[in-house]
């Protein structure tokens, strides 16, 4: 069985949404979100920099604390191949660049504008600060869109769990910049959002 520690809106929706697009049994434990909690040397013990999500497998007494490695954990262990091309293929490559590039470049911004907000409330927050990560952010979503072009989803006409990865991303994109998504990027969005797995994630 699966355990996934989570709160809802944080990036154990990844892990959830592949869960269900390969209907997979898992279980959600909720987090109690609270800085005191975070701290704690209980939770501590499962994630040693106090975030979420954490991912337990008790099939093989695995923790996990980062949502690309679990992701990638879930398709090698429970996948049978599904939703990532074969590895050392070009396509692989790919699935690999848009993945890693989801969390480590694009959301990367983002995350930094919700700790901003966080270190710095109300009129501490330091304008300038936030518009360079809303900026950077803006650069990747067009990035995306210019990749997607024509295409139904990343890596062509078939879902993959870079999707899953971009997806989440995106939805935090929706929320943190000043203008919602660009055009180019929208229908791939709109796409992503729509699937029922994704709308399970994040019920």
């Amino acid at each position: 069985m699966l355990t996934i520690y989570h709160v809802p809106g944080t990036r154990g929706v990844r892990a959830i949404w592949l869960c269900e697009e390969l209907s997979i049994p898992y279980e959600v434990d909720a987090v109690d979100f609270s800085p005191e909690f975070r701290s704690s040397a209980q939770w501590r013990a499962l994630n040693p920099v106090g975030k979420v999500p954490v991912l337990r497998d008790s099939n093989d007494d695995v923790v996990m604390f980062e949502s690309g490695a679990m992701v990638q954990y879930i398709l090698d262990r429970y996948g049978n191949g599904q939703l990532q091309p074969a590895a050392g293929t070009p396509e692989h490559g790919l699935y690999l660049q848009w993945s890693w590039f989801a969390e480590a470049t694009f959301a990367r911004p983002l995350g930094e504008i919700v700790n901003h907000g966080r270190a710095f409330p109300g009129d501490q927050k330091i304008d300038a600060v936030v518009a360079e990560m809303q900026a950077r952010g803006l650069v990747c979503a067009e990035a995306v869109g210019a990749a997607i072009g024509d295409e139904t989803y990343i890596l062509g006409e078939t879902f993959s769990a870079a999707d899953i990865m971009l997806g989440y991303t995106l939805m935090l994109a929706e929320r943190f910049l000043p203008d919602s998504l660009p055009a180019s990027v929208q229908p791939y969005w709109q796409r992503l959002a729509a699937r029922p797995a994704f709308q399970k994630s994040v019920s």
